[in-house]
């Protein structure tokens, strides 16, 4: 018998609930991946339902598709670097503007085994989120997600990244 989910357990249960709960709050949603590579996204459209919510997804894996299909200027990138919460906000607001949705979320990453530097280790992703008129500071957020280095490792800090990404989609 097939699984009833391609996904982990627990990724598979949090996407339901972003489902869920936008739909209830009749939100929608867009995202703006890099280091997950659109397990955000397909974690979503898992759920039966996700039509309602799931606006679209922008993978955007390369420095040059953050410009081009976000607007990511090229100042930032160059002065912070991809792996940067000025990055990653650049992303969120460029998923926004370029959707419908009503609330985006952006991730960007070193998932490794190799990549990683001094200030940016292996495991180093950081998130931001931006609401459709919503005023104050973008929200942003570095994490560092341990066990990168062994085996196994590019999965784990990808697995963490989605669970913290879908957790900033709940409303």
């Amino acid at each position: 018998m097939p699984p009833l989910s391609l996904l982990p357990e627990d990724i598979a249960a949090l996407a339901a609930r972003v489902v869920s709960e936008n739909a209830a709050a009749g939100r929608t949603i867009a995202t703006a991946e890099s280091c997950t590579g659109g397990l955000v996204a397909g974690a979503i459209t898992e759920i039966a339902g996700s039509s309602a919510v799931l606006d679209r997804g922008f993978v955007t894996y390369s420095n040059e598709a953050k410009m081009e299909m976000l607007g990511v200027p090229s100042d930032i990138i160059e002065a912070f670097g991809a792996v940067s919460i000025a990055c990653a906000w650049a992303m969120a607001k460029g998923a926004l503007d370029r959707s419908k949705a009503d609330v985006a979320v952006a991730i960007s990453g070193v998932a490794g085994p190799g990549g990683g530097t001094l200030h940016k280790p292996v495991g180093t992703v950081v998130f931001a989120r931006v609401v459709r008129g919503a005023t104050g500071e973008p929200e942003g957020e570095l994490r560092f997600f341990d066990g990168g280095e062994g085996p196994g490792g590019r999965a784990e800090i990808r697995r963490q990244a989605t669970l913290c990404a879908l957790e900033l989609l709940l409303p």
